[in-house]
């Protein structure tokens, strides 16, 4: 059997706004845009891609998935997601090496600590 990740399903409130502040903090392009869905992808024919997809509740709870992204200066990516408008939060994670962050509707993820050596 041969599978391939094809991409990760976000619910959204507004599947455009979320996507494209989404395709903007990643530097990813959109591949599909509709009233119902909103798919980007770092690039037209690379996978795994995020596809926001309408629903009429907003998060409720703590997520159950989320992104985790190791970059090389963590805290340039956690004040340039700060200035795009994400959040710093805290989940119960206490004093770690990495930084919590929820996106515009709240959903969580965290910007990891430089990779060790």
């Amino acid at each position: 059997m041969t599978l391939e990740w094809e991409q990760v399903i976000v619910h959204s409130v507004d599947p455009t706004a979320l996507g494209q502040w989404w395709a903007d903090a990643l530097g990813w392009v959109v591949v599909h845009s509709s009233d119902e869905e909103f798919e980007i992808r770092p690039a037209p024919d690379r996978l795994p891609g995020l596809d926001f997809v309408k629903v009429e509740e907003s998060k409720k709870a703590k997520s159950r998935l989320h992104l985790d992204f190791r970059p090389d200066d963590q805290a340039a990516e956690v004040a340039r997601f700060e200035a795009l408008g994400a959040k710093r939060v805290d989940i119960g994670q206490g004093e770690q090496s990495w930084v919590v962050m929820e996106d515009p509707e709240g959903n969580e993820f965290c910007v990891l600590g430089q990779r060790q050596q």
